[in-house]
Parts: structure tokens; sequence; C-alpha cells
């Protein structure tokens, strides 16, 4: 898997172990709304990524794919998914 990746689900992983004060990301992992709060952000930057797809804003599209995927790998954190389950995945299909 991509170290970029590696690097981003690493630190994902230590911030759910150490939830530091005022990380967005431990944010999500303590959520009054639990594990709805990353879906629900998950969703809206899904939209948001289809929305500049549709407007071919290239710019917009990467920041928001890059949102995607950062809520993406927070949910397969949340629920007890690696990095090496996604990579087997995506492997099996090709």
């Amino acid at each position: 898997m991509d170290a970029t990746l590696e690097e981003l689900f690493s630190v994902i992983e230590s911030r759910k172990q150490r939830l530091p004060e005022g990380s967005y990301t431990a944010s999500l992992f303590t959520h009054e709304k639990g594990e709805n709060a990353v879906l629900e952000k998950l969703g809206e930057e899904t939209a948001e990524l289809l929305l500049a797809a549709k407007d071919d804003d290239r710019e917009e599209m990467t920041h928001e794919a890059a949102d995607v995927v950062y809520h993406m790998l927070v949910l397969l954190s949340m629920k007890g998914l690696t990095l090496e389950d996604l990579e087997r995945e995506l492997r099996d299909r090709s």
C-alpha cells in the first residue's frame, strides 16, 4: 500500500489510541453521535466529490477525494479493519 496512506492510517490509529485534545481525528472517535459522525462526514464529502466531478472542477475533486479517503480510513479504523484488509480486497479484484 502507498506510503502516504500507511502514514495517514498510522496517525489515525495513534489518535484513536491517545485521543489528544484538539485533534479532529480524535473527536471523530469520541463524538456523541458515535460512528454516525464519521458516516455523515463520509456521505457529505462523497456528495461534494460528486458535485465537483459534475462541474469538471479538478482542483475541488482532488480536495474532496482526499476528504473521502481520510474519512474512509477513519471508518475502517473505527470498525477494526486495516489497510492490509483493504489491500487484500483490492488485490483479489484484479
